[in-house]
C-alpha cells in the first residue's frame, strides 16, 4: 500500500486506483466516496470494506489475475465488489443483467470466473453457470470480520485492470481486456474536467465502459460518485437537485427522455458544470435542445470500448458543429481508409480506424478476433478497426455516416442509413427512429424506416412521402412503420439486428412490404 499523497501518486508516468482511494481515505477521509439513496459510504469505510473484501475473496482462494464476475444493478454493494476485487489484484468483470441466463453461463464460463456475485434479482439466473456463487444480499456474511486486511500483491502496467463484454449487437459478445496502464493514462486524461470537486451521477449501469470513463476519475481524484441505479427520469432530476451534482455522463436517449419531461424546467440544475454524453448517435437538435436549457458546458465523446482513435466535440464552443463528433483528442490518430485498406483524403467516407494511448490489450482468449479487428498502416503502427463509416470535414471534424456493418446496397448505390435518419428527425410528429436494408427483389435490399411519434394519427404512408421528397433517388425508402419504442441495448444503441427480426416477420406473417421506390439505373459493380 502506498504512502504517497494522492496529488504525488497522480503525477506518476503509473499508478493504480486502489492506492488512490487508500490515499484518499488518509487524507480525506470522512468525504463521501459513494453515495446510493440515503446510504453513504466514506473514503475512509470504503478503503475498509475494500480491504475486507480482498481478504475474503482470498480466504476463498482467488488469486492475482483470477477473473470476478458481476451481475447487478448498479449498487453500493455492486461497486464495493469491483473496487475490491482491484485490491485484492484480481479483475473485475461485470456481467449485463438484462443477457438471458444462457448468455451469462456463457461469459461466464469465456472469462473462467471461479467466483460470480449477483444481486437478488440476477441469482436465480446463476444457479449451476458458476463455480461458486455469491448473493449481494447475503455479501456481508460472506466477508466475514470486519477491519480484515488482506494480504497485499503487486500488480504492474501490463496486468488486467477489467474485461468488459461488448453489447452483443453482432451476437457474439466479447470480453475487451483493459489494462492497468490504459486505465491510469485514462484517469489522468480527466484531470482538466475538474473531478476533485465533482458529484458525479452514475446514472448508467457499471458493467458498461461508459460509467466506467466518468466513474473512475470521480473516484480517482477523490470526488463522491452518487449512484443512481436504474434510470428513470423523475429520479434523475430529483437526485440532481438534491445532491447538487456538477458531473453527469448519459447517453443520447437519456438525454432524450430528459430534455422531454414536462418536469424538466421545475428543478434547479444550475450546479451542473460539466455534462458528457457517449455510446451512440446524439442527434444534433437534440445538442442544441441541452445547450440551450441545461446549465454547464456539453461534451461529447466518439470512441470504442476496444479504444482505438477518439474525438471529443466541445459542443458549448462549437454550435455549428453539432452534427459532427469533434476532433481527435491529444495523443489520437484517426484514419479514414476504403475497402482495399488505403486511405482516403477529408471528404470521403470510408471506414474508421484509430489509435491512441488508451488501446485494449485484446478480446479474451480469442486472439484470432483481435487480429481481425486491427488494422496495420504502412508505417507499422497498429490501428483498431471502429466498425464506423464516417468522414472528415473540411476543418478536420469528424462525422459518422453508421455502422459499416449497416451500410445499404442499393441498385449497387452505397446508402448510409444514418443520413436518412437525420432527415426523419426533422419531421416535427417524429421523436426518434431508425431505418435499415430489407430484401428487395428490384434492388437487392432497399431501405425501410421504423418511426417513434409522439402523435398516434401520424399514417406510415404519410412519413414515406414526406421523407421521400427530401431524399435523393437512391435514398428513398421503401417503407415505413410506427414502432412504440426503438430496441436498444443497456446503454442506448438502436440494435437494428432485432428490427430486422421485426421486419422479416412482418413480412412472413402476409403482410406485403411497400414496393421500392424509383432508383436510377443499377451500376456495375467491379
Amino acid at each position: 500500500m502506498t504512502t504517497e499523497t494522492a496529488a504525488a501518486l497522480l503525477d506518476r508516468d503509473f499508478g493504480l486506483l486502489s492506492d488512490l482511494i487508500a490515499c484518499h481515505a488518509q487524507g480525506r477521509g470522512e468525504k463521501a466516496a459513494l453515495i446510493h439513496g440515503d446510504d453513504v459510504l466514506s473514503y475512509r469505510a470504503l478503503n475498509a470494506e475494500m480491504d475486507r473484501f480482498a481478504a475474503a475473496l482470498q480466504r476463498a482462494g482467488a488469486a492475482p489475475g483470477d477473473n470476478i464476475a458481476l451481475v447487478s444493478e448498479t449498487t453500493l454493494s455492486c461497486a464495493l465488489v469491483f473496487l475490491g476485487a482491484l485490491r485484492a489484484g484480481c479483475t473485475p468483470t461485470p456481467l449485463p443483467p438484462s443477457a438471458t441466463p444462457t448468455q451469462l453461463a456463457a461469459m461466464i464460463a469465456d472469462c473462467g470466473a471461479p467466483l460470480a456475485f449477483a444481486d437478488h434479482v440476477s441469482a436465480p439466473a446463476l444457479e449451476g453457470a458458476a463455480a461458486r456463487l455469491v448473493r449481494l444480499d447475503r455479501l456481508d456474511a460472506w466477508l466475514g470480520p470486519e477491519q480484515t486486511r488482506p494480504e497485499s500483491v503487486v500488480r504492474g502496467p501490463d496486468d488486467p485492470f477489467n474485461i468488459i463484454y461488448s453489447s452483443g449487437t453482432t451476437g457474439v459478445p466479447k470480453g475487451i481486456v483493459h489494462n492497468n496502464a490504459m486505465r491510469w493514462r485514462q484517469i489522468r486524461a480527466f484531470a482538466p474536467f475538474g473531478f476533485g470537486d465533482a458529484v458525479t451521477l452514475v446514472a448508467t449501469p457499471l458493467y458498461s465502459n461508459t460509467t466506467l470513463v466518468s466513474f473512475l476519475p470521480t473516484l480517482a481524484f477523490g470526488g463522491t460518485a452518487v449512484l443512481l441505479g436504474k434510470f428513470d427520469v423523475l429520479k434523475f432530476l430529483e437526485t440532481s437537485q438534491r445532491h447538487r451534482i456538477n458531473h453527469a455522463m448519459l447517453v443520447p436517449v437519456q438525454y432524450q427522455r430528459i430534455m422531454a419531461s414536462p418536469l424538466f424546467d421545475d428543478f434547479d440544475l444550475s450546479s451542473y458544470a460539466v455534462k458528457f454524453c457517449t455510446s451512440a448517435h446524439f442527434p444534433k437538435e437534440l445538442k442544441a435542445d441541452v445547450l440551450k436549457r441545461w446549465p454547464g458546458l456539453l461534451f461529447e465523446f466518439y470512441g470504442m470500448t476496444e479504444g482505438g482513435g477518439s474525438c471529443t466535440l466541445f459542443a458549448n464552443e462549437a454550435p455549428d458543429k453539432l452534427h459532427t463528433v469533434g476532433q481527435p483528442g491529444p495523443d489520437t490518430e484517426i484514419r479514414i481508409i476504403d475497402d482495399a485498406g488505403n486511405e482516403v483524403p477529408h471528404g470521403v467516407i470510408g471506414e474508421i480506424v484509430g489509435r491512441s494511448t488508451v488501446m485494449m490489450s485484446g478480446y479474451y482468449g480469442r486472439p484470432e478476433a483481435t487480429t481481425a479487428a486491427t488494422w496495420i498502416s504502412a508505417d507499422g503502427h497498429r490501428y483498431i478497426r471502429h466498425g464506423d463509416l464516417g468522414m472528415f470535414d473540411e476543418d478536420g471534424f469528424l462525422v459518422l455516416m453508421g455502422r459499416k456493418k449497416d451500410l445499404i446496397i442499393s441498385g449497387g448505390f452505397n446508402i448510409y442509413p444514418a443520413d436518412i435518419e437525420a432527415a426523419l428527425l426533422e419531421h416535427p410528429k417524429i421523436d426518434d427512429c431508425a431505418v435499415i436494408g430489407v430484401p428487395s427483389e428490384q434492388w437487392g435490399e432497399t431501405p425501410f424506416a421504423y418511426f417513434v411519434s409522439n402523435d398516434d394519427a401520424l399514417r406510415s404512408e404519410d412519413v414515406v412521402e414526406w421523407v421521400n421528397r427530401r431524399l435523393g433517388k437512391t435514398q428513398r425508402i421503401s417503407g415505413a412503420e410506427a414502432i412504440v419504442r426503438l430496441p436498444r441495448s443497456p446503454i442506448g444503441k438502436v440494435l437494428k439486428r432485432e428490427l430486422q427480426d421485426l421486419h422479416r416477420a412482418t413480412r412472413d406473417a402476409g403482410r406485403s412490404p411497400a414496393p421500392a421506390p424509383e432508383q436510377p439505373e443499377p451500376r456495375i459493380c467491379n
